[in-house]
Order: structure tokens, then C-alpha cells, then sequence
């Protein structure tokens, strides 16, 4: 996943993965697992470029195991909502 610029654009980039994930079969909990793996990643690697992926580091960052999980599902929840009906 590429580092986007805009919040938009992260959103739209995170709805269409899970959009794929769900086509080949993924439940919502293996999406919230992958999640969590790209969100500990993104922790440990990659610098935040906005406001918000700043706050999701921030969040990240201060949250244990169970927190994470919790907030992997709810990225995940909102990702799989249509981002251009809001």
C-alpha cells in the first residue's frame, strides 16, 4: 500500500483493498488480522504524511494487542463502506 497524501485517498486505497479481499473469500476477521499487520508495519516504517495517518500512528502507538485488534476492525469497517457516500 502506498503512502498516501490526503485522508481521501488513503480512505478510497483501503476500500478497495478490502473490496478485493472480500471478492477472493476473506472473512472480516482475516481482514482485520491483515490489518493489524499492515497497521504494525506502518508503525514501525513508515513516516506519517497528514494530519490523520499522525493521529493512527499516535493510536497505534499507545494501544496493546486487544486495542489494536479493536481498531483494525473498525478501519476495516469503515473501509468497507463506499467512500464516495459520504
Amino acid at each position: 500500500m502506498e503512502n498516501t497524501d490526503s485522508f481521501e485517498q488513503f480512505r478510497q486505497e483501503l476500500h478497495a483493498k478490502v473490496r478485493t479481499a472480500q471478492k477472493v473469500g476473506m472473512s472480516r476477521e482475516d481482514i482485520a488480522m491483515r490489518a493489524k499487520q499492515v497497521g504494525d508495519w506502518l508503525e514501525r516504517d513508515v513516516a506519517p504524511r497528514n494530519p490523520e495517518q499522525r493521529l493512527l500512528r499516535e493510536l497505534w502507538h499507545v494501544s496493546d494487542d486487544h486495542e489494536r485488534h479493536t481498531l483494525s476492525e473498525v478501519l476495516t469497517k469503515m473501509a468497507a463502506e463506499d467512500p464516495q457516500h459520504h
